[in-house]
């Protein structure tokens, strides 16, 4: 029932939510397409881990006597320029690679490191990067040396550069196959699109993903991530659990604005009263506030029937 639902909804999207599916797989959304522009700036986070910050979700490394693991690669397109970072951290072949999800800023230069490195994701993610119409959208499938070799339906550690990296699968979030990645010795934790920092996030009610489901995974994981620990957010500089708390608040005060208005006012009139001036600044990254308005009252419009 709920796969139907969910397909009921790829249906009836507004524009601007299919136009903001396109561009994330496509990267349009981002500040440029031409490999030239993209810098790669790597940065220190804690213990055995660096972030990569380029053209796309940002990328988690461990570095140490067993090599490289990474989490996530951006685009094919500016897949030599991130290999340049990581050959300047030990390698540019690293051993594992772990997909947070399947978008294509996630995923995109998969094709180019699974030649020599092991992918690892959530089953959906394979089922996605292998399925032509994946998220209600036309999609062209990875080549088989793209696509995630190990699979989990609820998690898996590995034990990798004097540390347990462990991935916890989270249900029904930014999408069907959200993966958040700890790293319990460097007490870092990289947690994908899950989270967007100080801006409203995209949450993909084509590939399976609630803003219901979103809020509650933020909710479990505050409550399970050390408080004095660094996180990697999908999107957005390394941030605290503080961050990821005032994340969380948005997300129960934004949703409980629109459920409430849903009782009695129009999609179009909600998003014409908007929201209050302080979450001003939250719709000035990809989404912007009507569409973070129309994501959730699809969500929970999924929800009501």
């Amino acid at each position: 029932m709920r796969k139907i639902l969910f397909s009921i909804v790829a249906l009836f999207a507004g524009v601007s939510l299919v136009s903001a599916h396109t561009s994330l797989l496509k990267g349009d959304h981002l500040h440029s397409n031409n490999q030239q522009d993209v810098v790669i700036k790597t940065e220190k986070v804690a213990g055995n881990v660096y972030v990569l910050f380029g053209q796309g979700g940002n990328i988690g490394v461990s570095v140490g006597k067993d090599g490289i693991l990474m989490i996530d690669d951006q685009f094919e397109r500016i897949a030599d320029k991130i290999k340049a970072a990581l050959k300047e951290l030990g390698s540019d072949k690293p051993r594992f690679l772990f997909n947070t999800h399947w978008h294509g800023d996630h995923s995109g230069g998969n094709p180019v490191f699974g030649a020599d490195s092991i992918i690892i994701a959530h089953t959906n993610v394979r089922t996605r990067l292998s399925t032509p119409n994946s998220g209600g959208r036309e999609f062209k499938p990875l080549a088989p040396v793209g696509l995630p070799m190990i699979t989990y339906n609820e998690g898996l550690s590995i034990h990798f550069n004097g540390e347990e990296v462990r991935a916890v699968y989270y249900p029904s979030g930014h999408t069907d196959g959200d993966t958040v990645l700890f790293f319990t010795a460097s007490n870092v934790v990289h947690l994908g699109d899950d989270f967007f920092v100080g801006r409203f996030p995209f949450v993909d009610l084509n590939s399976g993903g609630s803003v219901e489901g979103l809020a509650k995974n933020i909710g479990e994981l505050i409550k399970t991530i050390p408080a004095d620990a660094k996180l990697i957010p999908g999107h957005g500089a390394i941030s605290t659990v503080n961050d990821l708390k005032t994340y969380h608040q948005m997300l129960l005060e934004t949703t409980s604005i629109v459920r409430e208005k849903m009782k009695t006012k129009s999609l179009d009139d909600i998003k014409k009263e908007g929201f209050p001036e302080k979450y001003k600044e939250w719709g000035s990254g990809f989404i912007k506030t009507e569409a973070w308005i129309e994501t959730i009252y699809k969500s929970y419009s999924v929800v009501k029937k």
